[in-house]
């Protein structure tokens, strides 16, 4: 039995349950229902707790027919750069997000990921594609639905 194709869906089954654990202590609105800011948050949290059971379901059921391998892919050095190099870029967006704001986060986070999926060959595409969403979603967010993005 492989016990490494049991982390993920245990490691979600966590998630949904602390989430759910927040959702249930959000105070109560002080106008209309009580309980009206926690029925999206607790629909999330239920059906990532249900999926998750069920993708633990189906890892026992595959567990018993067929052999993990899975995280064989990571023996490509090329991918397994690759990989790093988004992570790190997604954890760099996360931290400059609300210094530099949406647009210029977005289309500098967008423009360095399609750099590392498209390569250099593409580069004018690169730029119209990163400017060209950042732009769109903010201008859908801001201006036609009136949400503010830091």
């Amino acid at each position: 039995m492989d016990v490494i194709r049991y982390i993920m869906p245990i490691f979600l089954i966590l998630i949904a349950s602390v989430y759910l654990i927040l959702t249930f202590n959000l105070p109560e609105a002080n106008i209309g229902n009580p309980t009206a800011a926690m029925n999206y948050p607790l629909l999330i949290g239920f059906s990532l707790l249900i999926l998750s059971i069920l993708y633990l379901l189906n890892e026992y059921k595959l567990s018993r027919k067929e052999k993990f391998d899975n995280y064989n892919v990571f023996k490509d050095k090329e991918l397994t750069v690759k990989f790093l190099i988004v992570l790190g870029l997604c954890i760099v967006y996360s931290l400059i997000f609300e210094q530099v704001g949406f647009l210029i986060s977005t289309s500098l986070f967008l423009l360095a990921l399609l750099f590392v999926v498209n390569g250099r060959k593409q580069w004018l595409i690169n730029i119209i594609v990163a400017i060209t969403f950042s732009f769109a979603t903010w201008y859908s967010f801001s201006e036609l639905l009136g949400v503010s993005l830091p």
